[in-house]
Formats: C-alpha cells, structure tokens, sequence
C-alpha cells in the first residue's frame, strides 16, 4: 500500500508543479477558471478565426465590440503568451500567437455569450 501512496504523491506533485509552472508563464492580466481564460476582472477571453498568427483582424467597429486584450508597453512575451502588434500601433496579447479579446455583449464574470457568434467565426480562449 505504501508503494501507491508514493505514487500518488508523486503525480500529485507533478500535476502542482506543472499548474504552478502554467500560472508563471502566464500574464498578470490574464486568468485561467474552469477550463478557460479570463481577464483580471474573470471576462472570458475569445479568438478569432479571422486573425492570422501574430496578426489581428479585428480593428474598427470590430474592436469596438470585441476589445483586445491590451498589452502594457513594457510587457514581454512568455511561454505560450505572445505580444501581438496591432494596426494602430497598440501591443495586445496572443495565446499562441493568436490575439485575444473580450466581448461587449458578455456583462458580467463568466458570461459566454461570443462563443459561437458570427458563423462560429468567435471562441472561447482555452489553455
């Protein structure tokens, strides 16, 4: 019996190391909550379909209701976590290369109201 609490411990320890690891590489302005990321305030993230890698095609009226997730001039990328240049010149930040946006239509923590939305064109950001 000892043999398997041992073992136990040990992937359990392995999967703490490995979130912990996830949470580090990740930027203060982001969150990850129930298989998904959120910004600092628990808004759902979405991406794109639309974007190209490292390159957002959401601008205009489009930002407008689906505001980047912006970036601070001194952020940096790290781990899957990516600093995307927008057209205006303004740095948000990409998951994978792909940039990351709020939606308007969700109000309040939690809302998942963008996923989906245009021709399934929009989704939900997930590690």
């Amino acid at each position: 019996m000892p043999a398997i609490r041992h073992r136990l411990v040990v992937v359990a320890l392995a999967l703490a190391a490995g979130a912990a690891a996830n949470a580090q590489t990740m930027p203060s302005a982001v969150k990850s909550s129930g298989g998904m990321f959120t910004n600092g305030a628990g808004m759902t993230l979405y991406t794109f379909d639309k974007d190209a890698p490292g390159k957002s095609a959401c601008n205009g009226p489009c930002a407008t209701n689906w505001p980047p997730l912006m970036a601070d001039a001194s952020a940096a990328p790290s781990g899957d976590w990516t600093i995307v240049t927008r057209d205006d010149g303004g740095k948000q930040w990409g998951y994978k290369g792909r940039p990351v946006y709020t939606w308007i239509k969700d109000s309040k923590p939690g809302d998942v109201t963008g996923d989906g939305f245009a021709n399934n064109s929009w989704h939900i950001a997930k590690p």
